[in-house]
Order: structure tokens, then C-alpha cells, then sequence
């Protein structure tokens, strides 16, 4: 070993080189520290980062095909948007961006080579000039740092992106497939008042029924048809919805959905210290937090570079050829460039920096208290959604169904009418209609439960309303 003495700067740029030459953008490797955000927090779903925000190939249009031959489930669904969803593929294309940004700052700033030629009868002056900039070489480690802190909130944002699609996606699948059963049941309760209708028309003909009690019956199918038509184009729009978010077109969007919803889990954990989990677990919460601390971090270098905002340092050589006299004369030296503070202080650039930082501080407290509420309401929201999605499954749906079979054993036995009985068909057709509603309702909740907790803001809560009375209300009076 030489026991050659190396000066510190040396051992600097040394260092600083060998940052510069081993920095690359790695668009696999932001995927992956994306990845490690996601585990728990898309559901049931099991994330592969190197599959996530991709432009499509051969491979993903495999992987999608495979998916969408048997009915779409609600895995599939979020499978499938994180292969092939155009927004997300967008978001992770600007978090490339982010990383080239970090490369960039680790690269060394380039000198500026000046050559200039002067001629004066004669005389000919040649004028060369090297030129570095030093603050530049001085600040590159900070520069650094503060893109790669940048980078890291990129990666957060990229992995909300992505937690925010999955949770779209699973609500939108909900959606999609309670529509569908909504218009299966409206079909049902249409075709017990087209045959209500039908029966009113043909007593009416033969003289044993009023045009008003027809026109009565005949309501009720009119206004059945307008609920149905509803219902249709809610379960197309669902489905659109849907098909937007999986990102498909053509002959893949005439997937298949399932006939049903899943059913209600068997019971459900109470869920305690909401608030704390949240705040522990949200990429947005953490987001704000370290962009605070980034923020705070940079005041110094504000500060520091408040009076002197540019250093420059040239070497110069200047050769003067005397063509008359045949004579050549050199000259070497070098320059300092430095700004004088005589009118800006920094003062506006230190108050500007102070402000960012206050701003981020605000920013921090109002995304805490976002966060405790949102995980509030959603809590209660979910629990408040099983309740009486259990309550329809458990009390009205059986209750329904018991008067329905009694309905028609006193039909049979002529104890009540044919209207009695079309009058009930229609009943059990709007509980059931309720019982799907509450079910999606249940399952949206879940999704904005789990998004609120250790996700990000699920945005606009599931708001639960009261049932607007049905166009299939029995009619009275039979």
C-alpha cells in the first residue's frame, strides 16, 4: 500500500465521478420499490410489480385473455387493471420521469469551452477559455438527494395510483354485477304486472271490470316498463364504467359477469383504534409527512445560497501572434465569477422557502385530520352497511318468502285472489330488489373500509340511502 498522501477534494471528486457513473434509470426498479407498498393493502389481490403499469405486449394480452374466459370475479377485474389500465400505465410512465430527474442530478455539470479569434492589423489573438461552475460541483450532493427525496414521493404516489384503481375497480365490479341482478329482478317484477295488466284488460272486455280499475292496473305496467328501462341502462352504465377501468375494447369487453354478488361473510371483526391504524398505514398520510420533512431539510440550502446563488470558475490562455514582427506571446491565468448582493439579499427566495415549508406543515395536519374522519366514517359506514344487508338477508327476504308460499296456498284454496297473489309476486320481487341493493352496498363499504385504513382517501364515502318506494307496490283494493 503507498503511503502517498491524497487530499481530501481529490478523494471528493473521486467519490462524486463514481456517483455520476453509477447512476441509471431503472424503470424495473421503481416498479419494485412501488411493490413494497402494496402488499395488504389491494385486497386479496396479490401484486406483481414487474407486471404493473406496463405498456401492453403479447404477454399481458395473454395473461388478460386467460383472465376473462371464465365469469370476471372481482380479482380478476383488479387483475386485470393493473395490467391494463392506460391511466395507471401514465402514472408509472411520469414516475419514470421522476427517475430520469434523479439521474440527471447526479450527473456533473458540464464545462463551457469559449474560443474566440481577434485580429488588429497585424496582430492576430486567439482567446481560449475553460470554464466550470463550481457552485454546481459544490451543490451536486444536495441537488441529489433532493431528487431522490422527490423520487421517493413519486413512488408513493405511484403505489396510491395504484391502490386507488384497485379499489376503483372492485367497486365498480360490485356495481356492475348488483345492476345486472337489479334488471334481472325488475324483468320479474315486469312480467308479474304485464300479467296483471293482461287479466284487467281481458275482464274489462267481458264487462266484468271498470276502465278505471284497468286503467289502475294498467299504470302499474307502464310505470314497471319505465323501471326496467332504468334498470338496463344503469347495469350497461355500470358495466361501461367497469370496462373503462380494465381498459378493454373491442371483442374482450363482451365479458361475461357473474349472475350473483358474493354472499355476506359469516360475521365480521370489530375493528378497533380505526384512527391510529390509519394514520400508522396511509401512503397519504406518509406522502405528506415526508414531503413536510424534505421541505424542512431544504431550508438550510436556501439559506445557505441566499447571497451567492452562481460561483464560476474559468482558466483562460490567450496567444497574440505579431505577424509583422514574427513574434508569439502567451497568456494564462484564471477568473473567479461571483454575483454581488448589492440588490437581492435572498431575502424573497428565504420567505418564499419558509412559506413551502409552513405550507407543507398545513398540509400535514389537514391530510391527519382527512385521515382520522374518513377512517371514522368508513368504519361506521361498513359496519352500519352489514347490518342491513344481514337484516335483509335474515328477517325481510324469509318474511317475504313465507308470505309469498302462504299467498298462493290461499290462492290455491281459493281463499284469495289472482290479484292478491300478483299484488305479492311483485312485493317479493322489490324485497329481493332491496336485498341486492344492500348486499352491493356492503361490499362497496368493505372496499372503502380497507382503502381508508391503510390505503389512501377513498374519496367520496359510500352514502347509505333510504329505499325510494317501488313502481311494484301491491296494488290495493283487489
Amino acid at each position: 500500500m503507498s503511503g502517498r498522501w491524497i487530499p481530501r477534494p481529490a478523494l471528493a471528486g473521486a467519490a462524486l465521478l463514481v456517483l455520476a457513473g453509477c447512476a441509471s434509470v431503472s424503470p424495473d426498479a421503481q416498479r419494485h420499490a412501488v411493490g413494497q407498498w402494496l402488499p395488504g393493502r389491494t385486497g386479496s389481490v396479490a401484486v406483481d410489480p414487474a407486471s404493473v403499469g406496463r405498456a401492453p405486449d403479447a404477454d399481458s394480452a395473454r395473461a388478460v385473455a386467460e383472465l376473462l374466459a371464465p365469469p370476471l370475479s372481482a380479482e380478476a377485474a383488479v387483475k386485470i387493471a393493473l395490467l391494463n389500465n392506460p391511466g395507471l400505465q401514465a402514472s408509472f410512465a411520469t414516475l419514470q420521469i421522476s427517475d430520469a430527474d434523479r439521474v440527471q442530478a447526479s450527473r456533473l455539470p458540464n464545462p463551457h469551452l469559449a474560443f474566440g479569434r481577434l485580429v488588429e492589423g497585424d496582430t492576430v489573438e486567439l482567446e481560449r477559455l475553460l470554464r466550470f461552475d463550481v457552485l454546481g460541483l459544490l451543490t451536486l450532493p444536495w441537488r441529489l438527494r433532493w431528487q431522490e427525496q422527490q423520487n421517493a414521493l413519486a413512488q408513493l404516489q405511484a403505489a396510491q395510483d395504484v391502490i386507488r384503481l384497485a379499489a376503483d375497480t372492485r367497486k365498480a365490479w360490485v356495481q356492475a354485477v348488483a345492476a345486472q341482478q337489479s334488471a334481472d329482478y325488475a324483468a320479474t317484477a315486469k312480467e308479474a304486472t304485464e300479467a296483471a295488466a293482461e287479466l284487467a284488460r281481458r275482464m274489462a272486455r267481458v264487462g266484468n271490470w271498470s276502465r278505471y280499475q284497468q286503467a289502475k292496473e294498467q299504470t302499474q305496467l307502464a310505470e314497471a316498463t319505465v323501471q326496467l328501462a332504468r334498470a338496463r341502462q344503469a347495469a350497461f352504465a355500470a358495466r361501461e364504467r367497469l370496462t373503462r377501468l380494465l381498459g378493454l375494447w373491442g371483442e374482450p369487453a363482451h365479458y361475461r359477469l357473474p349472475e350473483r354478488l358474493p354472499d355476506l361473510p359469516a360475521s365480521v371483526a370489530e375493528s378497533t383504534e380505526v384512527e391510529a391504524r390509519a394514520l400508522r398505514e396511509r401512503l397519504d398520510v406518509r406522502a405528506a409527512r415526508d414531503q413536510s420533512r424534505y421541505v424542512a431539510a431544504s431550508l438550510g440550502y436556501t439559506r445557505a445560497t441566499g447571497y451567492v446563488n452562481a460561483l464560476e470558475l474559468s482558466v483562460k490562455r490567450n496567444t497574440t501572434f505579431d505577424n509583422a514582427a514574427g513574434t508569439r506571446d502567451s497568456a494564462r491565468g484564471w477568473e473567479l465569477e461571483l454575483p454581488l448582493p448589492i440588490f437581492d439579499w435572498g431575502s424573497a427566495r428565504n420567505a418564499r422557502a419558509e412559506g413551502l415549508y409552513l405550507q407543507s406543515a398545513a398540509r400535514v395536519r389537514d391530510v391527519a385530520v382527512r385521515a382520522r374522519s374518513e377512517a371514522r366514517e368508513a368504519w361506521h359506514g361498513w359496519r352500519t352497511a352489514y347490518d342491513l344487508a344481514r337484516h335483509h338477508r335474515d328477517e325481510i327476504v324469509p318474511l317475504r318468502k313465507f308470505i309469498h308460499e302462504e299467498t298462493v296456498l290461499r290462492y290455491n284454496g281459493m281463499l284469495l285472489s289472482v290479484w292478491d297473489l300478483l299484488a305479492e309476486t311483485r312485493q317479493q320481487a322489490q324485497a329481493v330488489a332491496s336485498a341486492i341493493d344492500a348486499q352491493r352496498d356492503f361490499w362497496l363499504a368493505d372496499t372503502d373500509l380497507q382503502t381508508a385504513l391503510t390505503g389512501t382517501s377513498p374519496g367520496g364515502l359510500l352514502q347509505l340511502q333510504a329505499p325510494a318506494a317501488g313502481p311494484a307496490a301491491a296494488s290495493q283494493g283487489h
